[in-house]
């Protein structure tokens, strides 16, 4: 089955798209960095009225391949301007993790705008799976069944990009219940955007190719539970949703990559992830006093540095894992030793058993502490959020990046290490199905050329898209 995964991305990143308030018009190029073409040769490519036979040759397949592609990404741009508001609306009107309704009910509409031939030849619409997640389903004849993924949720921050389509809308804290800002400040509203327009591209083509097309957009993967909680809620149960289960589970994500790069590789590509919180248990005072008062700031302070030696100490030099702690709360006023601390712990490892050591000495170690230190009752330490390990095939990876390889030719390269960032998409790969994830470059090329000429490449390399949108916004 010919599988194009289109995503708009602009010759510049997915950043200055937002950066400039348009998407970037065609150009006149071989190969458009605007467009990812994922062919998936012959394990799951079947061109229409093109059937294999013996007698043709491997590069004739990539050949059928590339023409097949090229139609429908000339498809997909003929509809660029359309869905150049599509993302602008997303950009607009983000939701947090689990809040997701709005933009569910937007997406939804948008893909039954591709239905129009009625029956069984449209997409098979079911929403409100493990939340809100939405999904499509496209039977096109005979082939392999083919899941590309997308995701609804944004992130808690603060839009100060003075854009005219910043985002107008705020969430609530899953914890105190609070209204806090929301962005699409990772990209999600972008990969929504390219996941629609391949839908409409791939059924106004469907003559081009064979087999089952899903597209699923799932909540809340930025706390990494959407995919299951649509796995847990059945969405490949035959009682329940009915989603055949995939032989390919494919997606891509926008990064900090010069724009117009693609990268991938075979094996480990995301890291595992355990987070926790922490509550210290202390004897309130007044600063006066001390003798009187059990401190946990001091506690919690000994356990921050104390954990720096668990990767340096504990994990194998050959093994990566990182833990991090990102947020550490306590007290009201500064004469007042509080009762209690809370701090949140960030542990990451592209091995499981050096992410359990990791969670191990953890949790030891404040426990250690809090008996060090004489605390009233023992810290409650509990799971806040979690990851798998994400690992692209072999061989569905090949075929994949094969096609890169053909469509992008230089701007493709394969990615030389596993990244300790984090995904849940292999959730949704169940029983035999192969899973294969890819990076998209998303800085401007003038940032970007600017800080590799100033060998200052990590100050742009290890910056939120937050600060990227304000910085270019402010050199417009």
């Amino acid at each position: 089955m010919v599988m194009l995964h289109c995503c708009i991305v602009s010759d510049v990143p997915v950043c200055s798209t937002m950066f400039k308030g348009r998407l970037r018009r065609p150009v006149a190029e071989e190969n458009p960095p605007y467009i990812i073409a994922t062919g998936i040769d012959q394990q799951l490519y079947a061109p229409r009225q093109q059937p294999h036979t013996h007698s043709k040759t491997r590069e004739s397949i990539h050949a059928n391949m590339s023409e097949s592609s090229d139609h429908v990404i000339q498809r997909a741009m003929q509809t660029i301007a359309e869905f150049e508001e599509t993302y602008k609306h997303l950009h607009r009107t983000p939701e947090l993790s689990w809040q997701e309704h709005g933009t569910a009910a937007f997406i939804t509409e948008q893909l039954q705008k591709t239905n129009t031939r009625g029956g069984d030849e449209d997409f098979k619409i079911t929403t409100g799976i493990g939340g809100t997640g939405v999904v499509g389903i496209l039977h096109n004849g005979p082939g392999k069944k083919v899941l590309l993924r997308a995701e609804l949720d944004a992130l808690p921050l603060k839009e100060e990009t003075g854009l005219p389509y910043s985002s107008q809308k705020s969430g609530r804290d899953e914890h105190t219940g609070s209204e806090i800002p929301a962005m699409h400040a990772c990209g999600h509203d972008m990969h929504m955007t390219s996941l629609l327009c391949a839908a409409r591209a791939l059924s106004d083509r469907r003559d081009l190719w064979s087999g089952t097309l899903i597209v699923l957009f799932q909540p809340s993967e930025e706390n990494g539970a959407g995919a299951q909680a649509m796995v847990d809620d059945g969405l490949y149960d035959a009682k329940r949703f009915a989603v055949p289960i995939p032989d390919a589970v494919l997606a891509g994500h926008t990064m900090p990559m010069r724009a117009g790069k693609v990268a991938s590789r075979i094996g480990v590509v995301n890291s595992a992830v355990q987070s926790v919180q922490a509550t210290i248990f202390g004897r309130g005072g007044h600063g006066a006093r001390p003798q009187n008062a059990i401190d946990p700031v001091v506690i919690m302070s000994s356990i921050v540095m104390k954990l720096q030696t668990i990767v340096s100490r504990e994990i194998a030099p050959q093994e990566s894992a990182v833990v991090t702690v990102g947020s550490v709360h306590a007290g009201t006023a500064e004469n007042i030793i509080s009762d209690r601390a809370v701090m949140k712990i960030n542990i990451r490892a592209l091995s499981t058993d050096a992410l359990r050591r990791a969670h191990e000495a953890v949790v030891r170690i404040i426990e250690g502490e809090c008996f060090t230190f004489r605390c009233p009752q023992p810290p409650e330490i509990k799971s806040i959020s979690s990851f798998p390990l994400l690992e692209n095939h072999e061989t569905i990876t090949r075929s994949v990046v094969d096609a890169f390889g053909r469509h992008f030719k230089d701007n493709y390269y394969n990615e030389p290490y596993a990244s300790l960032g984090a995904e849940d998409l292999s959730n949704l790969a169940v029983e035999g199905s192969q899973c294969c994830f890819w990076n998209i470059g998303c800085i401007d090329h003038d940032i970007w050329d600017a800080a590799e000429k100033e060998n200052r490449l990590e100050t742009v390399a290890g910056m939120p898209t937050v600060t990227l949108l304000k910085w270019r916004v402010e050199l417009r």
